[in-house]
């Protein structure tokens, strides 16, 4: 194998829960946490009623659990389809280094992996630790995005070694394992441009599928390419060369899941602050005064989020939460921006596009100096009366510098979760999930979601 598959071999078998900092360990609680919230929130959804359809018509042996089902499905496809359900809202965390994206798209994954084997908690935080330390490690060296390849490539490669982790695999197995989903997985960052489908929700989940497969491809003695990053015709080779190192898993020092952002809306990361300004002025301003809306960001956010002719007459919910002139103008509308925003009414509301018509969307060498460091945006809005009101936000609620509690991070889960479990079974999985590393078996957790 080469080099960089070997090193990451190596890192993830000598991974272990008694190196884990504490607080690592309470900072992977928190993403269960917040990743079950997501799932919970969207069970009702239609693209997650057709996955769960999708799953049921394929068995496993073994097999894990469908959320929100009685169900159970093979792990790979289980991890699909609840992979889904935690994305569909984009209420997941986010980690924005060299390149952006969803670390939590690998914790269905590895959860099903758990279900199939019946792994203890602790193992469990184990793996989804590691996965977040490869899958965070693949974004601060590599602007993968400019170059064509989507996050959900270093989901394939965070899930395949986590995942023959948690499988208990040798060293040499995990190094195949990770050839083995990278090599026929690289995904187009195509899905996060244009009209958004479907699949802009599917594509993490998608990889944390693969990764999956190949763990249990290489559990079963199957071989994979032996440069599929150094070699010729290897990432790299794509990519550019890269260095890729990751630190002593041994040391006692933080982990990369202690840095990603859980977000507070339920809305592009590029949005997060431009939506919170906008709620901030709302209660200064009335919508009748509006006469003009200017939001100032960093260009990554420009492109994302106003770049785009869809950006500007969004049709879908996956367009719609991308899309800086109508998140900002439902915000400053409703005060508010839920997962309710986004229903075809409201898509449709001629009071919303009357807004989004006011709006201009530009970026400042200083908002985007402030990238990705911060996320930086700025709202301006001016009034009938020839005034206008300001409001800025670098950190929005939820970024590592600006933490959500872990009381705040509970309303989330149980405002998310009021309209498909009872309180009292999102009380027993929430405390089970804070507990999970007490557990001799880590699935005993989500029995509540077996219905």
């Amino acid at each position: 194998m080469d080099r960089t598959t070997t090193h990451l071999a190596d890192y993830a078998a000598a991974t272990a829960y008694a190196a884990l900092p504490p607080s690592a360990v309470h900072a992977c609680k928190r993403r269960l946490v917040d990743s079950m919230a997501c799932a919970l929130g969207a069970l009702d959804a239609p693209l997650c009623h057709r996955v769960r359809a999708l799953a049921r018509r394929h068995a496993g042996d073994p097999d894990a659990a469908v959320w929100g089902s009685p169900a159970r499905s093979s792990p790979e496809i289980a991890a699909f389809a609840n992979g889904v359900a935690v994305r569909y809202l984009d209420h997941s965390d986010t980690y924005v280094s060299k390149s952006p994206g969803h670390p939590s798209d690998v914790i269905a994954g590895i959860l099903a992996i758990a279900d199939a084997v019946r792994a203890p908690g602790t193992e469990v935080i184990n793996a989804i630790v590691l996965a977040y330390e490869i899958y965070c490690g693949f974004l601060d060296v590599v602007a993968a995005h400019t170059k064509g390849i989507d996050q959900a490539t270093a989901v394939v490669i965070a899930v395949a070694a986590a995942g023959g982790r948690l499988l208990g695999l040798s060293r040499d197995a995990i190094a195949n394992a990770i050839a083995l989903a990278l090599v026929p997985n690289l995904h187009l960052s195509n899905v996060r441009h244009g009209e958004l489908s479907d699949w802009k929700g599917c594509a993490g989940p998608n990889g944390a599928k693969a990764g999956v497969f190949a763990a249990y491809l290489a559990q079963d003695g199957f071989t994979g390419p032996s440069g599929v990053f150094d070699g010729p015709g290897g990432l790299w080779s794509i990519l550019g060369p890269v260095e890729w190192r990751l630190d002593d898993p041994g040391a006692h020092q933080p982990r990369k899941i202690e840095q990603s952002d859980i977000k507070t809306f339920p809305v592009c990361y590029h949005g997060l602050s431009a939506v919170e300004a906008a709620i901030g002025l709302r209660d200064r301003i009335s919508p009748s005064e509006l006469r003009s809306i200017e939001i100032e960001t960093y260009g990554l956010a420009v492109l994302r989020m106003a770049g785009d002719p869809t950006r500007w007459a969004p049709k879908t919910r996956e367009t719609a939460d991308h899309s800086l002139p109508y998140v900002v103008s439902v915000a400053l509308l409703d005060g508010a921006l839920t997962s309710a925003s986004y229903n075809p009414a409201r898509l449709n509301d001629p009071a919303v596009a009357a807004l989004m018509a006011k709006v201009k969307v530009g970026e400042t060498s200083g908002h985007s100096a402030g990238y990705p460091d911060g996320a930086p945006a700025r709202v301006t809005v001016g009034l009938a009366s020839g005034q206008s009101v300001t409001a800025e936000i670098r950190f929005p609620k939820g970024h590592q510098n600006n933490p959500v509690s872990d009381a705040e991070l509970e309303a989330k889960f149980f405002s998310l979760a009021a309209p498909t479990v009872n309180r009292t079974a999102a009380r027993r999985l929430l405390d089970g999930l804070w507990a999970c590393d007490a557990l001799p078996v880590m699935a005993d957790a989500f029995g509540s979601l077996a219905d």
